[in-house]
Parts: structure tokens; sequence; C-alpha cells
């Protein structure tokens, strides 16, 4: 290859490079974006709330004084800080975006936070929540009713699997 055809093929490759850094950069910026219509960074909320109420189960368990409840709060925050180390949004949104960037394309990404940005969208966000926890309600609801065929079935094949006479005998001796 000659000397300028080799420069021209290093600076085509240096401008592509440059528009691969770009798209990367967009795509991963139209991520963000979404990521922040979405609420993820409001994802690990529950956690937090539920290590809360832990803390203020436990100092109702202890039947500790109402005197004592700045220390009981001492320690939620003390726990509350070493969630934010594990999974505080900073941690998390770096491989949220990686998440995001690999599961849809840039143009998807763009649909989506013009459908979240929509009407439409905000009623979904909206409604979404209340909507799968009373799809979960019901569905434990329905399931409740088969509980107790399920047990069935399962003592029904235990007692198949380790016959009533194998239970009664002794294990055999070992041979020394």
């Amino acid at each position: 290859m000659t000397p300028i055809r080799t420069l021209c093929t290093a600076a085509f490759m240096i401008c592509l490079s440059g528009q691969v850094f770009a798209d990367a950069a967009s795509h991963a910026a139209n991520a963000e974006t979404f990521l922040k219509l979405a609420h993820a960074d409001k994802l690990t909320a529950p956690i937090y709330g539920q290590v809360e109420q832990l803390f203020s189960q436990r100092f109702a368990q202890a039947q500790a004084p109402e005197s004592k409840k700045a220390l009981m709060e001492t320690y939620q925050a003390k726990a509350k800080a070493s969630l934010d180390k594990a999974v505080g949004w900073d941690k998390l949104k770096p491989d949220m975006v990686k998440l995001y960037t690999s599961s849809f394309s840039e143009k998807e990404l763009k649909d989506l936070i013009a459908f979240y940005q929509s009407p439409l969208g905000k009623k979904v966000q909206e409604t979404m929540p209340r909507v799968t926890a009373q799809s979960a309600q019901m569905a434990q609801a329905k399931l409740e009713t088969a509980v107790p065929e399920v047990n069935k079935l399962l003592e029904d094949m235990t007692k198949e699997l380790v016959p009533a006479d194998a239970k009664a005998a002794p294990a055999p001796a070992k041979k020394p």
C-alpha cells in the first residue's frame, strides 16, 4: 500500500471511529433519558422501605422506650448509607445504561422516550404500578384455591416415593 493510501485509510478509520463513539454516546444519552422518564432511579425504593421497616419492627419487638427512637433512626440512616453504597442510583445507572443500550436500538429508545412523554405514556407511568399490584393480588387469590390440592398431590407423591413399610424398616447394618 502506498504511503498516501495508508494515510487516507488511517484518516478514514479515525473519522469512522469518531462516528462510532458519537453514536455510542448518543445511544447512551438516549438510554439515560429513557431511564429518567421511567423513574428507574426509584427502582430500589421498595428495598429502602423494607429495610427501614425491619428496623422499626425490631425496635417494636424489643419494646424499646420512645426515648430510644433516635437510636433506631441513627441505625436506619446507617443502613441507608450502606444500601446507597451497594444499590444507590449512582452505582446502578452505568449498568442500567449498558443493559438498555444492549437491549434497545437507539431508534427504539427514541420511540420509548416519545411514548413516555406522550399523554398515554404518562398515564401508563401513573397507572401501571397499581394495575400490576392489583393483578398480582388477583392471581394470588386464585392461586390460594389451588394450594390445598397441590399440597395433597405433594403428599401423595411422597407416599408413592417412600412406601410406608420402607419408613418403618430399620436401616441395614453396615459390615465391618
